[in-house]
């Protein structure tokens, strides 16, 4: 999903959440396509729906993660800044997002490589001028310098990468990366998956299908990849009303408009 402040607000606060403690992720799922729309509160973290504004906000606030040396003296509570991996197909709006937050001190983590799979897009030429690493997946004849499956995953723990980001990357992640990083891979869908989801959904396409199907309420969901198209684990929605009379623009504007609000 293409925009300028991805990170701002809803989803910089939930993946500072993922990446400052990944093995117990505090989320809401995902609300039913009803006139009532219900959350379910996992673990410890609070939310509420405004029925006003349609808005989902948290009330929680992160925990600073407590390192042990080897010998098991605790050392002072402390978050290391994640190394991170942003993967785009496209002009990367999403990705400079990321990066403008992250140089704002909301996201607390360090991109130190793209991956795309194509070489001249707008988020490669953005990477190449901020001095970030550019890396071609997947292996294209045409590209001599693009890579397996199998060497990405070995490209990637060599710059010790933690998380990896989904910027409007287009392609499937293959089985090896999901492997390699359980739990650690996170896109974002502009609709409430599962519903518009999987293998041709995406851009605008998501939103012509949200108006044609009559469903009253659309919005983004934060999920982690797995190996099929928007099927794994969904982390937070934020929910917005579709209008009589909308047009897929006019959706996708609004659903931009409540991220990022």
């Amino acid at each position: 999903m293409e925009a300028r402040s991805l990170l701002s607000g809803f989803c910089s606060n939930s993946i500072n959440t993922l990446i400052q403690n990944p093995s117990k992720p505090s989320f809401p799922t995902a609300p039913s396509y009803s006139t009532r729309v219900s959350f379910k509160t996992l673990y410890s973290l609070p939310w509420k729906l405004e029925s006003r504004n349609y808005k989902l906000q948290c009330r929680g606030s992160l925990e600073k993660a407590v390192t042990v040396s080897a010998d098991g003296e605790d050392l002072k509570a402390e978050s290391r800044r994640k190394k991170l991996a942003v993967f785009v197909s496209g002009g990367g709006s999403n990705f400079r997002s990321i990066h403008e937050a992250i140089l704002g001190g909301s996201v607390q983590g360090e991109i130190v490589v793209l991956v795309t799979n194509k070489p001249g897009c707008g988020g490669a030429e953005y990477a190449r001028d901020n001095s970030i690493p550019v890396i071609l997946f997947p292996n294209m004849k045409r590209e001599p310098d693009s890579l397996s499956a199998n060497d990405l995953v070995t490209t990637l723990r060599k710059y010790k990468v933690d998380f990896i980001l989904l910027a409007g990357y287009l392609r499937l992640i293959p089985l090896e990366l999901v492997r390699a990083y359980p739990r650690s891979i996170l896109n974002i869908h502009p609709s409430l998956l599962p519903a518009f989801g999987g293998k041709g959904y995406y851009g605008m396409k998501v939103h012509q299908a949200v108006i044609a199907s009559g469903a009253r309420y659309s919005g983004p969901t934060i999920h982690f990849v797995d190996e099929h198209y928007d099927t794994g684990r969904i982390l937070a929605q934020r929910v917005v009303p579709v209008l009589a009379n909308d047009t897929a623009n006019e959706l996708a504007a609004r659903v931009l408009q409540q991220v990022f609000s």
